[in-house]
This record gives C-alpha cells, structure tokens and sequence, in this order.
C-alpha cells in the first residue's frame, strides 16, 4: 500500500491545476503554432486543455493503481465516499458514460478501499459514476482495493477528481468546505485540491458566504468560473435582497445551472431580469470508435455549440494530432458546403 507520506509527497510535487496556473505555458511547439492562426486558437486551447486534464487524471489513477491487481466487484456491495464532490446528478453526462461502457467496456478500474466500518462491503475512493454505470446495466464493475485511511482516502479522491474537466469550481469548493468541516487541515485540502493556501481560503470562503441551499438550488454551473462565484458571494454578504421567491419560480427552476447563477447574481445586483431562452434542444449524442478501440469520439450537439469529447488510451495523442490539422479540415469542410449546396 502506498504510504501516507508518499501519497502527500507525489500530490504536492504536482504542478498547481488550472484554478492557479496557465494551462498553455507547457504546450507543444506544434499545438502553439497553432494557437495563433486566427479563429482556431480558442478551438486548439479548449482541444488541447481538455486533453490535458483528461491525461493529468489518468496518470493520477496509473499512479494509485500500480502493481496492483484489477478484480472484479458486484457494485451492489459498494457504498459512496464518506464525503461528496459533486452537486447534483447531470444525467445526460451520465447516460454518456453508460453508453459509452455498454459500447466498449469499462476502460479502467475503479479505487475502493474495504469499508472502515461494514465487513464484506467497500467504499468508493473515485469512480462513482463508473460504480453506478455498471450498476444500471446489470454487470461487475472492475476495481483495486487498497487498504487506506481517511486522509489518503479524501488526497487520492480529490486528486483525481479535480484533474478532470468536467468538476466545476464550485464543486470543488464545496468539498473543500466539506473537508474542513470533517476537520482536515488545510495542508490535506491543498493536497487533495493541488491549489495553494490563498486558493482554499477563497474557495470556503464561498461556501461560506453562500448557503447550501443556494448552491444547491443553482446546481455545478459547468461553464461558471470562480469570479462568477466570488461576486455571488460578496452580494450575498452584503445583504439586503431576498432571493427565496426568486429561487422558488418556475423561470429559475426552469434555466440551465449557469443560467440560475447568472440570475440570482443580477438579482442581487438589482438590476431587472431578462427573458429565459427557451430550453436548450439537443440532437442525439453521436459517438465513433475503431476497431482497435484505442480512441473513443463523442459528438453532442445543440442549437449553439458542438461538444467533441476523445477518450481512451490514445485519445490524448489524437486530440494533438487534430490539432495539428486544423487548418486542412477547416479547408475540406468549406469545399464539402460548397459541393453540397453547389456554390
């Protein structure tokens, strides 16, 4: 089992995540080639940090799960982590992964630890959603159980979930509030987190400040950063406004998470609310994989914006490689428009 002390140590030699640090100051030559042609640069930087973090969890999870052995568990006898990490359950995301599993398989194990106070039964360190994919289709869920503690049990959960794209700041915020409140110091937190003192203190500071119940009726806000947060928080403290009759109509119920915030925030600032945009319709999730399985492509669309998400062993590798040839497929896709409407 891996100690303590070396959990600690290689958590904090890990260089700060993106909540403190430039995500492009360690970029390839030919991806920062790239991010200076023209409109492509936001596309190559959103490519190339998602290929990132996506490669930060995985060696995350390479590094806990070495030299250990890959069994498989009936996810029936398998209970959550003692403290939680998201708010609220995004069920096309989740659907995504189910799909994704019930296609090509669970690509890799889940960390559980036997369960501190129920013999026969584990406790989930990361892989939750994996946990409870394999439970909806009705197959064992593989694993590594590792004997830990609390301390290198929330440092291994935090790591790893923080390093992927898809935990919002105020998740993160959350379980570092939710930390200190089971009494870890703040020395665990800036582990388990990879952000620095000043950090923490900003991010429980918001939880502070803004009531459970708000940040619960708002929801992860995915696409919301920390400043949208920090000045919800300061309106908050600064008083004044009441928000429960806001919070309980049908057109805050009835926006997307980011809308809410956004809502709540020119609320409190006092200014007058604007129309709602009508709920967001989606085409169906696309999704490609090859024969080797090395690189799965999902494509989710909607009215405004298309999401491509590459995942698996090479999918790192291959969103560099699309970088790279942005400008070629940018070209055919124009002389495809043009073949297909005959301009």
């Amino acid at each position: 089992m891996m100690s303590r002390k070396n959990l600690l140590t290689s958590f904090t030699e890990r260089k700060l995540t993106a909540v403190n640090s430039d995500p492009g100051s360690d970029l390839s030559p030919a991806v920062e080639r790239n991010r200076s042609r023209g409109a492509f640069g936001a596309i190559t930087r959103s490519i190339d940090e998602l290929a990132e973090k996506a490669q930060a969890a995985k060696e995350i999870e390479s590094r806990l799960l070495e030299g250990a052995t890959v069994i498989e568990l009936d996810p029936d006898t398998i209970d959550i982590s003692f403290v939680t990490d998201r708010i609220g359950d995004d069920k096309e995301t989740f659907q995504e992964l189910v799909e994704a599993i019930r296609q090509r398989g669970q690509d890799s194990p889940i960390l559980v630890r036997p369960h501190p106070g129920v013999i026969g039964r584990y406790m989930t360190v990361f892989g939750h959603r994996r946990a409870r994919a394999a439970k909806v289709l009705g197959r064992p869920v593989k694993a590594v159980v590792k004997e830990l503690d609390d301390r290198d049990h929330v440092i291994a959960q935090g790591q790893e979930n923080s390093a992927r794209a898809d935990l919002s700041f105020i998740e993160k915020a959350v379980f570092a509030g939710n930390l200190e409140c089971k009494g870890y110091d703040r020395e665990i937190i800036m582990a388990a987190l990879s952000v620095d003192k000043t950090v923490v203190s900003k991010m429980i500071s918001v939880t502070k400040d803004i009531p459970p119940e708000i940040i619960t009726a708002i929801g992860a806000a995915k696409n919301s950063g920390r400043d949208r947060w920090y000045d919800l928080a300061k309106k908050l403290r600064e008083g004044g406004v009441a928000v429960k009759e806001l919070m309980a109509s049908d057109a805050f119920k009835a926006a997307t998470s980011d809308e809410r915030l956004e809502m709540l925030a020119q609320h409190l600032a006092g200014k007058r609310l604007g129309k709602i945009p009508a709920p967001t319709t989606r085409e169906p999730i696309k999704s490609w994989v090859p024969t080797d399985r090395s690189v799965s492509v999902t494509l989710k669309k909607s009215a405004k914006k298309a999401i491509v998400t590459l995942e698996a062993a090479d999918g790192s590798r291959f969103a560099e490689f699309i970088t790279g040839q942005l400008d070629d497929l940018y070209v055919a896709f124009r002389m495809s428009t043009k073949e297909a409407t005959g301009d």
